[in-house]
């Protein structure tokens, strides 16, 4: 027994230095380990930090110069999509009343200055026309019946000369004769009453060859178509032209016919009454609402670019034409009462009209298109305007 005891215990003492047998040594694990490689340059990683140094001075100094340089070259144009195209609308109507009697065109159409757009029932004003021939036939005979009574107003003006001297020479010798006793005092009676007579006929005479002259519009030479009446019925006579031809409605211009979709044969129109639109192709501008902000530098005759988000990519050529005389809030239909106390300022809007030096043919123009615009100010900054006023003043 006490040799197996024995046995076990030196078997328990002996594990412990088996095991320590079996695991490798730190040190003999740290000699069979291959040695690190030395560092091929010891200086590497101060050279990758000084890259870096450099890296972070040229960036923000290149942003700086980047922003400098757009900041310089920034100011001179002033760009808006707040913009539309504009066309003349301008509003059909007749100008005399009456039942339409031809239509000529439809709604969309396009037409010419010229064109006839509808005409108007001319029976009633052919009618007119007629009557105001027949006026002024009769003014004429009028004149020429004025011109032959003046030379019997003449004609008996003569006669009652002749009888007022004849009368006046009867009642001298009746006067003498009875100075001499041979006459009566009834022949000299006589004599006195046929003078008195015949000088009241020859005033009467008189009056009615002026009148006759007057007529004639004192001038018994005078034209006949230069003569008042005759002028008032030629007047008549070219008004009845003048509506007859109104009855028949031309295109004052070249356009595109809108609105006129239920404008009908048979309809009857009122004078003055709008029946419906034309929209003139050959006048085009474009409205650039530009921002309050913006319009320090823009004037009138300065050079723009417009272009139309129906025709990408294609630039159209303009000019600055006018500039508002106001907001578009202060015209409009309920402008802001900033007195009430309830003001937020916001920046307002002006309209810049632009119009359009070269639209090339055949480009269709839709009156309300979206545009952009860009207006050339010409303005140029300076480095100067970035130091502070106290050292710009001399």
């Amino acid at each position: 027994m006490n040799t197996v005891t024995s046995l076990k215990t030196d078997a328990k003492t002996a594990t412990p230095d088996a095991a320590e047998a079996k695991a490798p040594a730190p040190e003999a694990e740290k000699a069979a380990a291959p040695a690190p490689a030395p560092a091929p340059h010891a200086a590497t990683p101060r050279k990758g930090r000084g890259r870096r140094s450099i890296l972070m001075l040229l960036v923000p100094a290149a942003m700086i110069a980047g922003g400098g340089f757009y900041w310089l070259n920034s100011g001179r144009y002033e760009t808006t999509e707040n913009a539309n195209l504009h066309q003349a609308l301008l509003s059909v109507a007749p100008d005399v009343s009456g039942r339409v009697v031809a239509v000529n065109v439809s709604d969309d159409h396009p037409v010419k200055a010229g064109d006839v757009l509808f005409q108007v029932d001319p029976a009633p004003y052919k009618i007119a026309l007629a009557q105001a021939d027949a006026a002024l036939a009769s003014a004429r005979l009028g004149v020429a019946q004025m011109r032959a009574a003046y030379v019997v107003a003449q004609a008996q003006e003569k006669v009652a000369e002749d009888q007022a001297a004849y009368y006046k020479s009867e009642l001298a010798r009746q006067q003498a004769l009875a100075d001499k006793g041979v006459a009566t005092a009834t022949a000299v009676q006589d004599a006195q009453h046929a003078a008195q007579v015949a000088s009241e006929q020859l005033v009467t005479a008189q009056a009615n060859a002026n009148s006759a002259l007057a007529a004639l519009g004192g001038n018994a030479d005078i034209k006949t178509d230069d003569h008042p009446s005759v002028l008032a019925a030629l007047s008549a006579r070219d008004k009845a032209q003048y509506n007859l031809d109104l009855a028949t409605v031309t295109a004052p211009a070249d356009g595109v016919v809108y609105q006129a979709a239920s404008f009908r044969k048979g309809q009857f129109v009122v004078a003055g009454s709008d029946v419906f639109t034309l929209v003139e192709t050959g006048d085009s501008w474009v409205d650039a609402n530009f921002k309050e902000t913006q319009l320090g530098h823009v004037s009138v005759g300065q050079p723009a670019e417009v272009s139309f988000d129906i025709y990408p990519g294609q630039v159209f050529h303009g000019h600055v034409a006018a500039i508002g005389a106001g907001t578009g809030a202060e015209f409009s239909l309920l402008p802001a009462q900033n007195a009430t106390g309830n003001w937020v300022k916001v920046t307002q809007r002006i309209p810049v009209r632009i119009v359009l030096d070269d639209v090339p043919a055949g480009t269709a123009m839709r009156s309300g298109m979206s545009a952009k615009v860009s207006v050339d100010t010409g303005r140029i900054r300076h480095l100067s305007d970035l130091l502070p006023a106290a050292f710009t003043k001399g």
